[in-house]
């Protein structure tokens, strides 16, 4: 490799790098069930934090929360996905490079 591409490839390192530490601080949002159950996941799909409202629990319909948590966690992934495709898709000019997401 030559010099120049060396210091490309550098550059998009560098990129890269700076797009994953802002995916990791970038909180996303999703609930279910009218908002009973929130999730709150950054960019990396890693799960800051799980609100459940008092009303969603009832002892007698666990299933119905705990399909509410999946229903809110999936969709929270699904953003954070999003997120970074979008991100990572700028960096690469929409190439899809195995690895990077």
């Amino acid at each position: 490799m030559n010099r120049n591409m060396m210091q490309q490839i550098q550059q998009l390192q560098a990129k890269m790098e700076k797009i994953q530490h802002e995916l990791e601080q970038t909180p996303l949002e999703a609930s279910s069930g009218g908002g009973v159950v929130t999730v709150v996941i950054n960019g990396q799909q890693k799960i800051e934090s799980v609100k459940i409202s008092p009303e969603a629990v009832d002892p007698n319909d666990v299933a119905m929360l705990q399909d509410l948590v999946v229903s809110a966690v999936n969709e929270a992934i699904r953003k954070s996905k999003e997120l970074a495709a979008s991100r990572m898709g700028a960096l690469t000019g929409g190439i899809k490079i195995p690895g990077l997401m």
